[in-house]
């Protein structure tokens, strides 16, 4: 792995840590601002990467509110994974806004479909609105970070790079 892939996702984990701290009213402390560093990698990078980041960034999140729902993150952190890989599918694509509706549908409506069965219609019906609006915050703030960083980060980026070449080329 490059020393450029892991800089990116320690700087995911700690995004999400940070994210997390940020959080949504909802009857289960985990809705926050934890998925968005996975979305931003997913759209610039990798979108494995960003699935990555989502699954274990989400049970970083858990764990800082003490695991409010016991085993079950286990299954939320792969629905995350999963909802951030078909995100940067679709983004890489070139279909931005159906990858950010898809992603917001799937993460807030979707994925907690299984806790009907496991803990209750009502646990259902409690947890949706706050997993829509902070679904939506997250789509929105990544898009808006990777659309900053694609205006004003990347070309310095690019332009550290080929220095870089440059200087490793005269060198030889």
């Amino acid at each position: 792995m490059s020393s450029r892939k892991i800089v990116w996702f320690a700087l995911g984990f700690a995004l999400t840590v940070i994210g997390s701290s940020i959080k949504i009213p909802a009857i289960v402390g985990s809705v926050g601002l934890d998925v968005f560093p996975a979305l931003v990698i997913a759209s610039l990078f990798s979108v494995g990467m960003g699935g990555v980041v989502a699954g274990l960034g989400h049970l970083i999140s858990a764990l800082l509110t003490g695991f409010p729902l016991g085993p079950f993150h286990i299954l939320i952190a792969l629905e995350m994974a999963i909802c951030v890989l078909v995100y940067g599918f679709l983004y890489h694509s070139g279909k931005k806004i159906l990858a950010s509706i898809v992603f917001w549908i799937g993460n807030a409506i979707i994925s907690p479909l299984p806790f009907i069965l496991l803990v209750s219609w009502s646990f259902f019906i409690a947890i949706v609105p706050s997993l829509m609006i902070g679904s939506a915050f997250n789509v929105i703030v990544a898009l808006l970070f990777v659309k900053v960083f694609q205006q004003r980060l990347s070309p310095v980026m690019k332009r550290g790079i080929n220095d870089e070449r440059c200087s490793n080329h005269s060198s030889k």
